[in-house]
C-alpha cells in the first residue's frame, strides 16, 4: 500500500498492510499537529482501526513513530544504494552516481513530503526517546554517499582534499532542504528542473568542473 505521506513497502500480508495504515495515519496527524498533540485514539480513527490494533502492532505511540522513522529512512537508504549500484552497472562515473543519488532522493521526497518534513524536524530535536535510532538510520543513509565519495577519491576521480564524511552529510542535507524549499515555496517547478539545479551545483563543487 502506497501513500504520498508515509513510505510503503512491498508485500508482508495483512499485518504489514495494517502497519502501513498506521504509518500513514501517524505521519499525517503528526505533520498536522505535532507529536505531543497527536493521540493513539486519533491515529486509530484516522487509520480506520480499533485502538487495540495500534497497541497490537506497536507498544506505544513513541514506538510507532520510531519504527516509522526507521522504516522510512531505510527506504530512502535503499533508493540511494540502488541509484549508485545502477550507475555502476551502466559504467557511469562516481560523480554520475552522486547525481543519480540526488535524483533518487528528490523522487523519494516528492513521493513522501510529509515524512520528509517530520524526519528533518526530528534531526534538530535531541530529547526524543528515538534519538539514538534516528542517528543510526541517518548514518546508514549518509554512509551510502560516503562510500561513493571515497571510491571517487581513491580512484582519482575526485580531489583527495575532500572531507568525505562532511561532504556526504552536506550532499544529503542539500537534497533534503532544497526539496522541502521546493515543495513549500516553489511547487510549480518540476522535479527535473530542481534536479538540474542541484546537478549543476554538484558538478561545480564536488567534481571541480567549471
Amino acid at each position: 500500500m502506497e501513500s504520498s505521506n508515509a513510505p510503503g513497502g512491498a508485500g508482508g500480508g495483512r499485518r504489514e498492510a495494517t502497519r502501513q495504515k498506521l504509518y500513514e495515519a501517524a505521519v499525517t496527524l503528526i505533520a498536522e499537529q505535532g507529536f505531543s498533540a497527536t493521540t493513539v485514539d486519533e491515529i486509530a480513527e484516522r487509520a480506520g482501526v480499533a485502538k487495540g490494533t495500534v497497541y497490537y502492532n506497536f507498544a506505544s505511540k513513541s514506538v510507532l513513530f520510531e519504527e516509522l522513522l526507521r522504516h522510512g529512512v531505510g527506504l530512502l537508504t535503499a533508493s540511494l544504494r540502488e541509484a549508485a549500484e545502477g550507475t555502476a552497472k551502466e559504467g557511469g562515473s562516481r560523480v554520475d552516481a552522486l547525481d543519480a543519488m540526488i535524483r533518487a532522493g528528490l523522487v523519494f521526497i516528492d513521493r513522501y513530503p510529509s515524512f520528509t518534513q517530520l524526519y528533518v524536524a526530528e534531526l534538530w530535536r535531541t530529547n526524543r526517546a528515538w534519538q539514538s535510532t534516528l542517528m543510526v538510520v541517518r548514518q546508514e543513509a549518509v554512509a551510502v554517499v560516503e562510500g561513493v565519495l571515497r571510491e571517487g577519491v581513491e580512484g582519482g576521480e575526485l580531489s583527495d582534499e575532500i572531507d568525505v564524511g562532511l561532504t556526504a552529510s552536506a550532499l544529503v542535507g542539500m537534497v533534503l532542504v532544497a526539496a522541502l524549499d521546493w515543495k513549500a515555496f516553489q511547487p510549480e517547478r518540476s522535479l527535473d528542473d530542481v534536479h538540474a539545479a542541484l546537478s549543476r551545483l554538484l558538478q561545480g563543487r564536488v567534481s571541480g568542473n567549471r
